[in-house]
């Protein structure tokens, strides 16, 4: 059974229906005039409402785009080729082939005075064509999808895409989460007593500071938001609802400058999230809540009993707060922008900054109101800037594009700022549809969703035997079921870069699902793509399987290597130029080398398996990577039913992979850090590494559990699945090259004696949680909510350190 609104279908073939083109009167038997690339198609017989469907000859549609048109008389059916493009249309049916998938049509191909009928829009974007109604002219406009984006125009439009949609359980795989709307909250600085500087001492601290070491990022020259920032001389910190501004340098001379608070109130609160720096401004992003408020309205029909509804707003908004850098001590708030919905990702290019939101659009609680204006403007997506006031703009539906192959009760709002325009209001693009992760090289944003579609397979058959397997005769057989296999395509959202502008340029489709972000790369002007399809360890033709995709610059395959580890599943993908690696792992961790040097020919070079699995790849050089993950131990399992073997993952493992030889990768070094439980924030988020090759550095946080050995065992199952007690937390600090490997230098922690003498098996660190790890000139920082610590980067003997209050 096909998920209604999920299916290939619904993504290629929203219909239009004769809401889509009100305000028009037009003849039952004579549609509007159809355009294709502005000029009007010339039909030897007029397209039709039929049903409220706009219909329209096969046969003239083919030849509008240039397509051949032949009928299989013995399988009485249409067949539309051109392009690599074939499209099976079986008669008085409300379904159809593309390119061999079947796809649901909202409405049925129909036979008029001898000549088949197909809904205009199914066959339109079923031939990746956009669909759109112009008011002005009265017209239906068809042009290439690479040119545009179909727009939701109307009110009544926007209520049949997302009721088409209303079944599909889409909600469930967005990033949406409904929130609460936010009024003005501006951060409030505070100067602790004796923390003031004059901006002259900043200004002179500022032109002598040092070298310091960035964020990590995924491409270079696209920065990435992250808790902590440091401009050489300054240490920024999102420290709980705070901001707090550190002089670090010199580190003699640490001292808290200023405190940014966001107390909030009854009504409205923000929470920081993750904060930008340069040399002018500090950018702050999070999310602003509204305290729920219900609000009394008449029911439908007019009835007089008392409702009670959420207001008519979203009740949550992504926020970005830009402040002044000329006076640390006394920082000034010099703009304010939000966008409805959830806060999803962000980055700056220069002095661009592009933030993301999605905002659930919940059609239910409007669709009842008596007052259509009124639940109009609550559906239509809104943002403020305070460039241009302190109120919410709507953003008019005419000006709301739609992601056809991806309609979900969302809106993805992309928010431009140009940093060195102040003044200027923010550039904003909204899109009816849904965004989970996202890419940006310095021209291109990508944002990428995967949708789901439940496919029904064959039965299994059983090999011989299986009554001594333990599956005994005249019971029913659970794996020779039939069953619902999800199938999943991810769809990518091209978006052009330009001086804090994003416009749509490409649509593109590949199968499977994305890890992450480092699935996604830009090279040479190709687009590269690593997904898993199937799930693991299944049996039978669902099993996992994973793939690496190349596009071409309109996101149209140009090759492709598939099936790579069936029964796997990919737990980190680096992209490098022109190789790819990829770590999938079930019980043991085989590293995958491939050749995208030919984007038509990809290959795979080699594999490297050992013990272990990496969640995070680092390049080192163009021939050594570096893999961070868990060490396993595989033991065997005597349940004749279940799998031969566990996997039991053990402490942290760090692993340096030589692929000179690309078809003999091996493991040059490892690392192996506590036992199992040991874990790193680094495993989740790559931001949270410090490395420099140059400086042969590497450190990263880390919590540390060991294993009694006076409880040990000999029970092989038993150790391998033991768990080890709280032994160290903070930073673990590593010299790397590539003749000695890692050279473990110390660890730093901010917990006191005091503080590990009270810790039991676990520890929670709290306030001295080191998050971050960075440096300035020859000192090492560690950063946690409660302290700031320097360190000397040669002996890693404590310089001084500064308590944050």
């Amino acid at each position: 059974m096909k998920k209604k609104g999920l299916v290939v279908g619904l993504l290629l073939s929203a219909t239009i229906l004769t809401s889509a083109f009100t305000p028009i009167s037009i003849n039952a038997d004579q549609g509007p005039v159809v355009r294709f690339e502005g000029q009007p198609i010339t039909f030897s017989q007029q397209p039709r409402l039929i049903d409220g469907i706009l219909m329209a000859s096969v046969r003239d549609l083919a030849m509008a785009l240039g397509m051949e048109v032949t009928w299989s008389e013995a399988e009485r059916l249409a067949v539309v080729t051109g392009s690599g493009y074939e499209l099976k249309l079986p008669m008085n049916s409300d379904f159809a082939y593309v390119n061999g998938k079947a796809s649901t049509i909202y409405g049925n191909t129909q036979m008029v005075n001898g000549s088949m009928y197909v809904p205009l829009r199914f066959f339109m974007e079923s031939s990746n064509h956009v669909v759109r109604w112009d008011s002005a002219t009265s017209s239906v406009n068809v042009t290439k999808q690479a040119d545009s984006l179909p727009v939701v125009g109307t009110y009544d439009h926007l209520v049949t895409l997302l009721t088409q949609n209303e079944g599909n359980g889409s909600a469930q795989v967005s990033l949406i989460t409904k929130q609460a709307k936010a009024e003005t909250t501006s951060g409030n600085a505070s100067v602790p007593a004796g923390a003031s500087a004059a901006v002259a001492v900043q200004d002179s601290a500022r032109a002598a500071a040092p070298g310091y070491s960035g964020t990590n990022v995924q491409v270079e020259g696209v920065d990435e938001s992250d808790v902590v920032k440091t401009d050489g001389t300054y240490i920024y910190t999102v420290n709980k609802q705070r901001i707090v501004v550190t002089q670090a340098y010199p580190a003699d001379q640490m001292k808290v400058l200023s405190i940014l608070d966001f107390p909030g109130n009854q009504d409205t609160q923000f929470q920081p999230s993750e904060i930008y720096v340069d040399d002018k401004h500090l950018i702050v992003i999070g999310n602003s809540y509204q305290n729920y408020k219900p609000v009394p309205y008449n029911g439908a029909g007019g009835t007089t009993q008392k409702k009670m509804i959420m207001p008519m707003r979203s009740q949550g908004t992504a926020k970005v707060m830009v402040y002044d850098l000329t006076d640390r001590s006394s920082l000034k708030l010099v703009k304010e922008a939000e966008l409805e919905g959830n806060y999803v990702s962000s980055r700056k290019i220069g002095s661009s900054l592009y933030f993301i939101s999605n905002k659930y659009v919940n059609y239910y609680q409007y669709r009842e109101m008596t007052d259509k204006e009124e639940a109009k403007t609550g559906l239509a997506p809104a943002f403020r800037d305070t460039s241009a006031g302190d109120s919410f703009t709507s953003i008019p539906l005419d000006q709301v594009y739609y992601l056809p192959k991806a309609i979900e009760p969302n809106y993805v709002l992309i928010g431009g700022i140009n940093l060195n325009e102040l003044n200027q209001t923010m550039n904003v693009t909204s899109y009816l549809g849904s965004g989970q992760n996202v890419y940006a090289s310095e021209e291109n944003l990508y944002v990428a969703v995967t949708n789901y579609e439940q496919m029904r397979i064959q039965p299994m058959r059983m090999p011989a035997g299986d009554a001594a397997q333990g599956i005994r005769v005249g019971e029913p057989n659970r794996a020779s079921q039939p069953f619902e296999l999800p199938k999943q395509e991810t769809i990518i959202y091209q978006f052009g870069l330009n001086a804090g502008k994003a416009a749509y340029k490409h649509t593109g489709m590949v199968p499977g699902r994305l890890l992450n972000q480092f699935s996604m790369d830009e090279h040479n002007g190709y687009f590269r793509l690593a997904t898993t399809t199937g799930e693991v360890g299944r049996p039978d033709e669902g099993t996992s399987k994973n793939h690496v995709f190349i596009l071409d610059a309109n996101l149209k395959e140009k090759g492709k290597i598939e099936n790579i580890a069936p029964g796997e599943r990919i737990y980190s993908t680096r992209f490098m130029g022109d190789r790819a690696y990829m770590v999938t792992f079930k019980n043991t961790d085989p590293l995958f080398v491939m050749d995208l040097q030919d984007p038509a020919k990809p290959k795979l070079l080699g594999a490297l398996k050992i013990p272990g699995y990496s969640d995070y790849l680092h390049p080192y050089d163009e021939n050594h990577i570096i893999g961070f993950g868990k060490d396993t131990i595989e033991v065997d399992n005597k349940n004749p039913n279940g799998p031969q073997s566990i996997a039991y993952y053990q402490g942290m493992k760090v692993a340096l992979f030589d692929v000179t030889d690309v078809n003999h990768p091996l493991e040059q070094f490892k690392e192996l850090i506590g036992d199992r439980g040991t874990d790193s924030e680094l495993l989740h988020n790559h931001r949270a590494l410090l490395f420099n090759k140059e400086k042969n550095l590497l450190s990263f946080p880390v919590n540390v559990m060991k294993i009694d050995p006076n409880q040990a065992t000999t029970n092989p199952k038993m150790l391998a699945s033991a768990y080890g007690n709280f032994a160290f937390q903070g930073a673990y600090v590593y010299s790397l090259d590539l003749e000695k490997g890692f050279q473990f230098r110390g660890g730093i922690t901010h917990l006191s004696q005091d503080d590990l003498q009270k810790a039991g098996q676990y520890v929670h660190a709290g306030d001295k949680q080191v998050q971050r790890v960075l440096y300035i000139g020859d000192t090492l920082y560690t950063v946690s909510n409660g302290l700031i610590k320097a360190n000397d980067l040669s002996t890693l003997k404590e310089k001084n350190s500064v308590v944050i209050p």
